[in-house]
């Protein structure tokens, strides 16, 4: 069972859909924000989805995640459990090395809004 037989490639665009998956079904999130445009801009070599960017370098996975969240979540423990579970499905779905999974609440939505 041990015998290589060859290789795997996993497209960038698998890693978006797990960070994506994974975000949004953790309490507190309301919806993934889109990147500012500039934003959008300066970032190549990897792969991006609304509110997404992800970059394989030698040393691993880096992650930019950007959420709206729950103005009744907690803003701490839900980054911390954001970086917590986006690590663990990157590594045990594709067995790649996380290196940084950056969180970025970009906003709050009100329980007002909510209904909208």
């Amino acid at each position: 069972m041990d015998d290589v037989q060859g290789k795997v490639t996993i497209a960038p665009t698998v890693l978006t859909t797990i960070v994506r998956l994974t975000a949004l079904e953790q309490r507190g999130v309301h919806r993934l924000a889109p990147a500012p445009p500039k934003v959008r801009g300066l970032l190549a070599g990897g792969a991006a989805e609304e509110g997404i960017f992800v970059e394989v370098t030698d040393a691993g996975v880096e992650v930019e995640l950007h959420v709206v969240a729950a103005a009744d979540a907690n803003m701490l423990k839900l980054g911390e459990a954001l970086q917590t579970h986006v690590t663990r499905a990157i590594v045990e779905m594709v067995g790649l090395p996380v290196v940084a999974v950056d969180v970025h609440i970009d906003d709050v939505v009100l329980p007002s809004e909510k209904a909208k």
